[in-house]
């Protein structure tokens, strides 16, 4: 049987030669083989965005904001208000008691109007725009404890009857920030701010008060028109934006 001829020694490191090389270039052109560790570790110089505060957006019904000497006349002296329910800020409650809103018709009545804790040197009612039709009164729409010019109303509690001269308002939308969250919003206190609800009933609420203060945490206030116009409780997105 008849054989081929050896192969010389300097062919065959030819031919180890030419795989070894065809295998390292391929090695060198697959994707697989990754890129440069120095460019793969390159930073960008741009500073990482600071986390959004958490948002939350609370309906505000109707209630009542009493006076320690109001608190008295109502439910008798030295009396003070039963924590029932802790509200998100810090410090504020949602009293046991309640009281009587009654209209200036003197016919047209909230029978059990909740009051909200801590106490403050002036007694004030906030209501929906709904309530005041119930009621038979012209409230204006203002910031909290903005009163002079607004009308009054008179409340009854168990120990007594309060008549206030002024006091009965439509509280604005706002939204409460600290000073951490109005600088991640680029806003300050005044500001005026929209609220996107994205629900079945899709709504915008624009000049959304800005109120600044130290000790409190992102919140949002609705009334109970404005939370059941824009079907809040269906929401699937909501963004606070200037």
């Amino acid at each position: 049987m008849g054989g081929s001829a050896p192969l010389d020694r300097s062919v065959i490191e030819q031919i180890v030669r030419g795989i070894v090389g065809s295998q390292v270039s391929d090695v060198l052109r697959s994707p697989s083989s990754g890129t440069c560790p120095c460019k793969a570790a390159k930073s960008s110089s741009e500073a990482p965005k600071p986390e959004a505060p958490k948002l939350v957006v609370s309906i505000s019904a109707r209630h009542v904001h009493l006076s320690d000497a109001d608190v008295e006349t109502l439910f008798g002296k030295g009396y003070k208000l039963t924590p029932m329910k802790e509200l998100y800020q810090k410090g504020f409650f949602a009293a046991k008691e309640t009281v009587m809103v009654v209209g200036p018709e003197r016919r047209r009545m909230l029978p059990t109007v909740r009051i909200l804790g801590p106490t403050r040197k002036q007694s004030q009612v906030e209501l929906a725009f709904t309530d005041t039709i119930s009621l038979g009164i012209t409230a204006p729409v203002r910031q909290s404890g903005k009163l002079a010019g607004t009308p009054g109303c008179v409340l009854v509690g168990p120990a007594g009857v309060v008549e206030l001269r002024e006091g009965v308002i439509r509280a604005e939308r706002h939204a409460h920030m600290n000073p951490e969250e109005t600088k991640f919003y680029g806003v300050k206190d005044g500001d005026r701010m929209n609220l996107r609800i994205d629900s079945p009933c899709p709504m915008l609420f624009e000049g959304v008060l800005v109120r600044e203060d130290p000790a409190v945490r992102l919140e949002v206030h609705l009334d109970t028109d404005e939370g059941n116009a824009s079907d809040i409780d269906h929401a699937s997105k909501i963004e606070l934006f200037k």
